[in-house]
């Protein structure tokens, strides 16, 4: 931690608990886009269909809390919707 300025302190402080919390968040989608995966993997469509749902919502959510660019969100989700139609054509 600084010790030159209360501000070099405080802002120290603020980015730790960013951090954190972004981590959290980010680990929480990343689950969530495993599992996903993994039905993928399985050619398990019925399962997939509620995970995708599920993904698209938590990618939502990193948008809105700021941990993650609205951009590479979207291509995720494009991404995971593009191979979740590959399989249902299958």
């Amino acid at each position: 931690m600084p010790v030159v300025h209360k501000s070099a302190i405080k802002r120290a402080r603020q980015s730790e608990k960013r951090h954190a919390r972004n981590h959290a968040i980010l680990h929480r989608t990343k689950t969530v886009m495993k599992k996903f995966k993994t039905a993928l993997q399985q050619h398990d469509a019925e399962a997939a269909q509620p995970l995708l749902r599920e993904a698209t919502s938590a990618l939502h959510k990193a948008v809105t809390k700021g941990a993650l660019h609205r951009n590479t969100a979207s291509r995720r989700i494009s991404q995971l919707s593009t191979q979740f139609n590959a399989l249902k054509a299958r």
